[in-house]
């Protein structure tokens, strides 16, 4: 089967659609890929393996996988022609039994080429490459059907990824053209469109709510980006240290309850200082429940935290009612969302943390940003690729030497965590625990702002 009838039979079987579709992200899109369908008609499917057989030809590989779903079926395929053992990632992680979550048989340092239908983001397909490389299976090769965006090949390059696509997404156009499936409008209406799909910039959509702006205007103002985390037990030491360090930082983490002598004065106290330094204030409550407990916990109590913190950081277990029982009928308020925490043996893999992204996303009126963790700035940067344009990443456990604690606690350095795409460091012990918290404060302040700048 030639790349032209490829296509032109996609299109006849509606794989490829045009008009007018709203995405995910609210937007709305002059064209539609779906090929999950492709599978169910034999010519295609057999045409589709042919073509990429004849790609992947000079590659040297040791297993193939397949993304599920769609892609699956059709590695399978390649790897009956090819001879190649065909292995792949399990959708849900196993936590049972062997919890091995590769199926197939492998060797470690065995080369895996993956297959996948679509490539806009190339989001899974780093996913992918990420667990068969823990697995000891090394990953450089990727074969796409139809390529679509116009910077995930140069996106992949920079972390290693050689990328083989069947088709792009301008020949495709250019092909239903020539056949008269489309118009000339439409054509110059997608490259429009899809060409807004730039790094960091989702279809072009800005997911920035006032909060995050204000943030960022003091982050500009203060020529800073440090997040002091406060955590001590009693006011004396509360504001003793905060009088030292309030005009080096930009946002101030507290966590209210591990106060032993909290009333309401020091509420209006920690406002006072808010304004006279002009910082935000960041409760890290980390809110885990339904919507109406959370209601409740938010607003009312001992603490009635919804009355004073700015932020507060939420847990996407619950799912998006957590944040319409946090902040229906409350205005001004935000959160950050923990996608990936620095302890040592926390549960949130990669499927989490994608799920957490797709919350802040839905929901960007409510959500500023993300509380995320790698342990380094390669690996940061990844997940930072991942954050729709506007939200912030917040990185916590940042000291100015890496190590860890006895109680799992990884820290990460200012460079690090800056170079690898850090908005905000978050830094506890670092400053606090300092003979002086004010000129330690200044120090993590330079130095992370002098690394962001240099970006």
């Amino acid at each position: 089967m030639t790349r032209d009838l490829f296509i032109l039979k996609l299109h006849d079987i509606e794989a490829i659609k045009f008009g007018n579709f709203t995405l995910k992200s609210g937007l709305k899109s002059p064209f539609y890929f779906d090929l999950r369908d492709m599978i169910s008609y034999p010519e295609i499917l057999n045409g589709i393996v042919d073509l990429i057989v004849e790609r992947i030809k000079d590659i040297d590989f040791d297993y193939i996988t397949g993304i599920p779903y769609t892609a699956l079926p059709i590695a399978t395929l390649i790897a009956d022609i090819t001879d190649k053992p065909l292995i792949y990632v399990r959708k849900e992680e196993k936590a049972y039994g062997t919890k091995n979550n590769i199926i197939g048989k492998f060797s470690k340092g065995g080369k895996c080429l993956i297959i996948d239908d679509l490539i806009t983001t190339g989001e899974s397909i780093i996913e992918t490459a990420e667990i068969f490389k823990k697995e000891g299976i090394k990953v450089s090769d990727v074969a796409v059907i139809i390529e679509r965006s116009y910077d995930a090949r140069n996106k992949l390059k920079e972390i290693g990824f050689n990328l083989h696509s069947i088709i792009q997404l301008d020949e495709a156009l250019e092909i239903l053209k020539s056949y008269n499936r489309i118009s000339n409008q439409q054509v110059s209406d997608i490259k429009k469109f899809t060409r807004s799909m730039t790094e960091g910039n989702i279809f072009g959509k800005n997911f920035e709510n006032k909060l995050t702006k204000k943030l960022k205007e003091i982050i500009a103002l203060k020529q800073s980006n440090l997040v002091l985390s406060l955590d001590v037990d009693n006011q004396n030491d509360f504001f003793k240290i905060l009088d030292k360090t309030a005009e080096h930082i930009v946002m101030l983490k507290t966590h209210i309850d591990t106060l032993n002598d909290f009333d309401d004065k020091f509420i209006t106290l920690l406002h006072y200082y808010s304004k006279k330094y002009n910082f935000l204030i960041f409760e890290d409550r980390k809110f885990a429940d339904i919507g109406n407990t959370v209601k409740n916990q938010y607003r009312q109590g001992v603490f009635k935290i919804s009355e004073w913190a700015d932020f507060v950081t939420v847990h996407a277990i619950p799912g998006e009612g957590i944040l319409h029982g946090l902040f229906k009928g409350i205005e001004n308020r935000a959160c950050f969302l923990l996608a990936k925490m620095s302890s040592k043996g926390n549960l949130m893999n990669e499927t989490y943390s994608r799920k957490v992204f797709e919350m802040g996303e839905n929901n960007s009126e409510l959500v500023s940003g993300y509380i995320g963790h790698a342990e380094s700035k390669t690996e940061l940067r990844k997940l930072k690729n991942k954050i729709p344009n506007g939200q912030l990443l917040l990185m916590p456990g940042v000291k100015l030497q890496k190590g860890n604690d006895d109680a799992g606690q990884q820290y990460t350095t200012v460079e690090e965590a800056i170079e690898g795409g850090a908005d905000c460091i978050i830094v506890g012990r670092g400053i606090i625990e300092s003979e002086n918290p004010g000129e330690t404060a200044k120090e993590y302040k330079q130095k992370a702002w002098e690394l962001y700048k240099k970006l």
